[in-house]
């Protein structure tokens, strides 16, 4: 097999399909094919050997533009790799290109993006979800098998689960965040999506671990993923908060959720109800948390020391209002104001401190529930795909489309979310699997059994094959 050839293919599926779906910003045919000419002269066994992988333009790729879906960054090219994809190199993996997203990975549609919104591969009138819709719809297009995202309240189990393919969320600090734009510190985490489990194990095996210039990276061992891969769940217990399959669920999605339930007791998992109380007011805790820390991160855009500056400003004080203005979109500016009233005097103690507080109830929540089950299932979306533009105009109607994926940002936990199903109108179906912190083998064994015994059969209408 040629690796040339094959990267020549990827490439062209890349180009063919990107006028339909924008899931790129960039095609990296030079760098691409150089990378592959390398691996066909290089005998070493690799792990992902001229595996091609696409990378969320918010994660530093050296000597190409990283734009954050955002104007603000201008002409920007990083001097250095992403730990991740540093990582990745190292095992023979091929970066072929940088993906779409929402505008500093603020969105849940991927229609934020200052070079328009990505389309989704199963319905080109929807959106593929956000913020990492880009990196989802190549792969559910099949142009890449696997590609990088990042998560901050549910950016890449959201859109895995609007585009029918399987995206992970680690436990905070598995991965290193080197390299990663920071949107909100605390919650961010780099994300993997792939066609199938086995795939995403594959990739997590080589990017995470400790890395030095990463304090928040752990020092935990890195087991063989792969391994825990059998098929087998008997003997599994699934903890099923029941009060989040209430009122606000699609009833489709619901149906979908309760067939998953009922067909891991089928493949020999023990199904308990387990309650997670400050659930419900994870979307208020984490749109504080969050933009409190997006209005201080965001801080650094500012005109002066890299990326776009607006021209003919009589002053400092001018240059930055009009580079800010001119620089960054309205969801953007919505969340940078949003945070730094949180964080005003006066309003300190009453929204962010106590959005912190509520914060440590909703980790314990899921340390209590993990007493009695293994894992957690929920939905991951509580609807399919919506409409492009159907939800532009009122913002916490978006907001809500990650009701089901904040609370593991919170609680610092690794979460999967898996195809379950279609719904009557052709469209996906996502499941989502919680686990306890650092189980990411135990996560990919119950998401590895549903996908096997219960696959997908239908693929979106742009599949590139």
């Amino acid at each position: 097999m040629s690796f040339v050839s094959e990267t020549e293919r990827t490439l062209e599926n890349a180009e063919r399909l990107n006028g339909e779906l924008n899931s790129f910003l960039s095609i990296e045919r030079d760098s691409a094919l150089a990378a592959a000419r390398a691996l066909d002269a290089n005998s070493d066994d690799l792990k992902l050997k001229g595996v091609a992988i696409a990378v969320k333009d918010n994660i530093c790729t050296k000597g190409i533009q990283t734009t954050c879906g955002s104007r603000i960054l201008g002409n920007y090219h990083a001097h250095y790799d992403a730990t991740a994809v540093s990582r990745l190199k190292d095992a023979g993996a091929i970066i072929i290109g940088k993906t779409n997203m929402d505008e500093f990975a603020m969105g849940s549609s991927n229609e934020t993006s200052a070079f328009g919104p990505v389309k989704n591969p199963w319905d080109t009138t929807r959106v593929p979800g956000g913020s990492s819709g880009g990196s989802a719809a190549a792969v559910a297009s099949g142009v890449v098998r696997v590609s990088l995202g990042s998560e901050t309240g549910g950016s890449v189990r959201q859109p895995a689960s609007l585009c029918g393919i399987v995206g992970f969320k680690p436990t905070y600090g598995r991965i290193s965040r080197y390299g990663l734009v920071a949107f909100a510190s605390s919650l961010d985490n780099i994300g993997i999506f792939g066609r199938t489990t086995k795939e995403v194990a594959d990739v997590l095996e080589v990017i995470a671990g400790r890395d030095d210039r990463d304090a928040t990276s752990a020092n935990v061992p890195v087991p063989n993923y792969s391994a825990s891969l059998t098929g087998n769940v008997e003997g599994k217990t699934i903890g099923v908060p029941r009060e989040l399959l209430g009122s606000g669920l699609d009833d489709e999605v619901r149906e979908a959720t309760l067939a998953a339930i009922a067909n891991y007791e089928k493949l020999g998992a023990k199904i308990v109800d387990v309650e997670l109380p400050y659930a419900k007011y994870g979307i208020a805790v984490y749109y504080i948390i969050a933009t409190a820390e997006a209005s201080s991160n965001l801080a650094r855009f500012d005109g002066v020391r890299y990326g776009y500056r607006a021209e003919n400003a009589s002053g400092l004080r001018e240059m930055y209002f009009k580079t800010r203005e001119k620089g960054f979109g309205a969801e953007v500016k919505r969340r940078i104001m949003l945070g730094t009233y949180v964080l005003s005097s006066g309003y300190y103690d009453a929204y962010y401190s106590k959005a912190q507080k509520v914060r440590a109830l909703v980790k314990q929540d899921y340390i209590n529930a993990f007493a009695k089950c293994d894992v957690i299932l929920t939905p991951t979306s509580p609807s399919t795909a919506f409409k492009i533009g159907e939800r532009s105009d009122d913002p916490i109607a978006m907001y809500l489309s990650d009701i089901f994926t904040v609370s593991a940002n919170l609680a610092g936990v690794p979460a999967i979310s898996v195809p379950s199903g279609i719904s009557s109108d052709g469209l996906p179906i996502g499941l989502q699997l919680v686990g306890n912190f650092w189980s990411e083998g135990s996560l990919f064994a119950m998401a590895h059994a549903y996908e096997t015994a219960h696959p997908l059969n239908t693929k979106p209408n742009v599949f590139a094959g």
